[in-house]
């Protein structure tokens, strides 16, 4: 099977997530979200595929979020979606995407859905 995982290795839900796929006997495309980050259209795909808005893609958490003023009201998505591809630690993680569909891995059990 075809698995991307867009994995940030400092992260522990990214590695959960990284060993359940190899637990399951896949061996998965790794990507460094942070160093090679998805283009914007693939990250709005990505997105839209996994079923989620973009404010529930984005990790608000990151002190970068606030700094930006991306929590201002009216912030809409196509800002999000800038702010995402140009600081990539604002993408949340980890994203896998599989032939049977895509998800946000948190919790990192979700990635038993599509795999």
């Amino acid at each position: 099977m075809d698995i991307t995982i867009y994995h940030n290795s400092r992260c522990g839900t990214s590695r959960n997530t990284l060993a359940a796929i190899r637990e399951a006997g896949h061996e998965p495309q790794v990507v460094d979200y942070l160093a090679t980050p998805p283009t914007r259209e693939a990250l709005s795909r990505m997105i839209a595929d996994a079923g989620l808005s973009v404010r529930e893609a984005v990790r608000s958490k990151e002190a970068l979020f606030t700094e930006l003023g991306l929590d201002a009201p009216g912030v809409d998505d196509a800002a999000l979606l800038d702010a995402m591809v140009a600081h990539p630690i604002l993408i949340n993680r980890p994203f896998v995407v599989t032939p049977k569909g895509v998800r946000l891995c948190r919790p990192f059990e979700r990635v038993h859905e599509v795999l």
